[in-house]
């Protein structure tokens, strides 16, 4: 399957299952809200999850997303990059996360709050490279 295609599906949506590896090379799955962006697949996560740490330890990462149906569905694999943690209310981070907000849910009500709430929850992004994708598609 085509990666402009895979990442065209996915991008119409917002929930997904996050696959990593755990140290033991068992697969870890977690459910996560995703955006697209330049072809980048990018999550919100919080420091120390189970996901983040194996991402940590092994970049690979595969990313499945269905449609409402459940029939036609894509798989992307790629090369995990874990953005550093979210330390001050204007760092990086944090600009990127209200990014990430606004692509979901637009406008938030008090981007102060928010920007202490994401250095309060040691939240960072992950941003997804992919690699290779399958799937059932229409």
């Amino acid at each position: 399957m085509e990666l402009d295609r895979a990442l065209a599906f996915v991008a119409d949506r917002r929930g997904s299952v996050l696959t990593t590896l755990k140290r033991d090379g068992r697969p870890q799955l977690s459910n996560v809200g995703h955006a697209v962006a330049d072809g980048v697949i990018r999550i919100s996560v919080t420091d120390g999850r189970a996901k983040t740490n194996n991402l940590r330890r092994d970049e690979r990462a595969s990313l499945h997303v269905t449609s409402d149906d459940f029939w036609s569905w894509v798989v992307i694999e790629g090369r995990a990059e874990l953005t550093p943690v979210a330390t001050a209310p204007d760092d990086d981070t944090v600009e990127e996360l209200i990014d990430y907000y606004r692509t979901l849910s637009g406008q938030h009500p008090d981007w102060d709050d928010y920007r202490r709430a994401m250095v309060a929850d040691y939240r960072l992004m992950i941003r997804i490279h992919p690699t290779h994708a399958y799937g059932q598609l229409p």
